[in-house]
């Protein structure tokens, strides 16, 4: 194995999924400027996620459609000339 590539700032970081409000904490080297303070009274570092197990239709057996960013309305809207031919 090559040394001195794997990251030495290992911490405590909470996860949270926006879509559903589910938070979890976990080690991670990922830079966040944002915090919360978790179930035990201390303050970690806050990083959102868009899906998590929890929301993702493969490990909760229904589909639910998550669209953060409006892309299905972006996509209907751009090929929408095309349809109408």
């Amino acid at each position: 194995m090559k040394k001195d590539i794997h990251p030495e700032n290992y911490r405590f970081v909470v996860f949270k999924d926006m879509s559903n409000e589910y938070s979890f904490l976990s080690k991670s080297s990922a830079e966040t400027k944002e915090t919360i303070k978790w179930e035990d009274g201390n303050e970690y570092p806050l990083i959102k996620l868009e899906i998590s197990h929890k929301s993702h239709p493969f490990y909760t057996g229904k589909m639910n459609l998550v669209d953060t960013a409006g892309r299905i309305d972006k996509f209907k809207n751009r090929y929408a000339k095309h349809t109408k031919k």
